[in-house]
């Protein structure tokens, strides 16, 4: 499994997230930031458990975030 961990709290919208795996990162209507589908929210970190498929998508989507808020871990 891939574990990919995520700071919502210090998300800046830019959606960079979004265009790299967009079936697995949504943004809020409500205040702009992204949110992690399916994620457990544990304190103010976001983790979702996710298939080794999604790898190559959710590591362009952590270097594409020019906050660094996103780590994905195998």
């Amino acid at each position: 499994m891939v574990r990919i961990i995520y700071h919502r709290n210090k998300c800046i919208g830019c959606n960079a997230c979004v265009e790299a795996a967009p079936w697995r990162w949504r943004v809020s209507h409500k205040d702009g930031r992204c949110n992690l589908v399916g994620a457990v929210k544990k304190k103010q970190v976001h983790i979702a458990e996710v298939a080794y498929d999604e790898l190559e998508a959710n590591e362009q989507a952590a270097r594409n975030c020019p906050a660094g808020i996103i780590r994905v871990e195998t």
